[in-house]
């Protein structure tokens, strides 16, 4: 007998995970806590160990399918389920006619793998629509000739298997199905690429991505946090000429000494966290019918790859020096874009940090990372004409924007703590020791 594995929950609120790849096939032999496949899911990449040993029997869950936690992903044939793999001395006799009553089992095992002909998971089904391509028209490769993703992909960069094809018989002019079908079929071509992710290319040239559950989760969260919590928001420019010479002046030699590279985001988050020290309120979160001051500081630092977002958490920032911090960041950044993340690296947090400047931006909104209090954006540092000592100077300004959850805080105390990040960041100079 083959014994169901189901898609296990993955974290406290996984509620889903995608098929990312099988590490075993049909007929591979299975070690107890041995890992079968690659799950991925809103918060973490993490493989899936088998908890029986045995042998692959049947995979249900293909390749780039979605399966919701506690549904059915594979079967595994588990050793000694029917009548153990040690055979006692005085049964040994009667093996063979045990192997001769097992011998019929083939038959209906043979059924059971012809049946797979016409089973097909909701993706491939969803993909056929969409292509209009006939499934009974395909082989499939998988198990039991089962139809994958892979062979109504085959069969749609190939212009195989067309639904339509059969309905054209009644047109007077059969030249013109075929010169209507090759720009379909050219138009189909790039869909090949498209399975690995970025989309399905229809008949009017437009492209279908499908959602994945990272996408998902991060639409549901969004919609989440601005129906639920009254956002406000308010900015205010720093200069940060100081900060930029200083790092100028020691990022050469603090990557040489430390192996890492040094860029703002430590002496950013360092900012922060010092500024949570001394108004704790915004290093809280809503629950309801109270609110929640965390004792711990855990900074949540969004990090974009280039279809998803993620907001790996730095704990006990507090307690890090701006080497610790630089560590940190570096550290998630790599396994956040290695799709390394686990999922005590995504929870926890308590304040939000986002470096839009990264990439240009110089005034931004940010939506809350819910349940927390607040999230803090730090802007593109570009040089501008200032009044500076009662002279026009050009120096290094950035912006500062802060969202914050009007349940939880006012804006004195939001234009308060705003205030503190901005005479920190102000504070580095040159000659600053870190």
């Amino acid at each position: 007998m083959a014994t169901d594995i189901l898609m296990p929950q993955l974290g406290e609120s996984v509620t889903e995970g995608t098929i990312a790849k099988w590490l075993k096939k049909p007929g591979d032999p299975v070690a107890k806590y041995e890992p079968i496949c690659e799950v991925s899911t809103d918060k973490v990449n993490a493989e899936v160990p088998s908890t029986y040993e045995g042998t692959m029997a049947e995979i249900i869950a293909e390749e780039g399918e979605t399966v919701e936690v506690g549904q059915l992903i594979c079967r595994i044939e588990v050793a000694g389920e029917e009548g153990g793999t040690e055979v006692p001395a005085k049964e040994e006799a009667s093996a063979p006619a045990r192997e001769e009553a097992k011998a019929p089992e083939p038959k209906p095992a043979a059924q059971k793998e012809d049946s797979n002909k016409h089973r097909y998971s909701p993706a491939v089904m969803r993909l056929a629509q969409e292509n209009n391509i006939d499934l009974t028209q395909l082989t499939g490769t998988g198990k039991g000739g089962r139809i994958t993703r892979k062979d109504v992909l085959k069969a749609i960069e190939e212009g195989t298997g067309r639904a339509a094809a059969p309905a054209q018989p009644s047109q007077p002019a059969a030249p013109a199905p075929e010169k209507a079908a090759e720009p379909k079929a050219a138009a189909d071509k790039p869909a090949a690429k498209p399975a690995s992710g970025s989309g399905i290319v229809l008949e009017n040239g437009d492209t279908e991505i499908p959602v994945s559950s990272v996408r998902r989760t991060i639409a549901n969260r969004m919609v989440q946090s601005k129906h639920e919590a009254p956002h406000a928001w308010t900015m205010m420019e720093v200069d940060v000429t100081g900060l930029v010479e200083l790092r100028n002046r020691i990022k050469h030699d603090f990557q040489k000494r430390e192996g890492v590279k040094l860029t703002f985001m430590p002496f950013f988050i360092k900012a922060v966290v010092d500024a949570l020290k001394e108004y704790p309120i915004l290093n809280s979160v809503w629950a309801d019918d109270k609110i929640i001051l965390k004792k711990r500081i855990n900074i949540s630092m969004a990090t974009a790859t280039d279809d998803a977002l993620y907001v790996p958490v730095i704990h006990d920032a507090d307690e890090k020096s701006i080497l610790g911090l630089a560590k940190a960041v570096q550290n998630l950044a790599e396994k956040t874009r290695n799709g390394k993340l686990e999922l005590a690296d995504m929870q926890g947090g308590t304040f939000t940090v986002n470096n839009t400047g990264s990439f240009g931006s110089i005034q931004s909104q940010p939506i809350i990372n819910a349940p927390q209090a607040a999230i803090l954006s730090f802007e593109a540092i570009v040089k501008r004409p200032v009044i500076y000592n009662n002279m026009i100077a050009v120096r290094d300004m950035m912006n500062i924007c802060l969202s914050l959850d009007h349940r939880i805080l006012d804006g004195l105390v939001a234009g308060r703590f705003l205030n503190r990040v901005k005479e920190r960041l102000e504070s580095y100079g040159p000659d600053t020791q870190i």
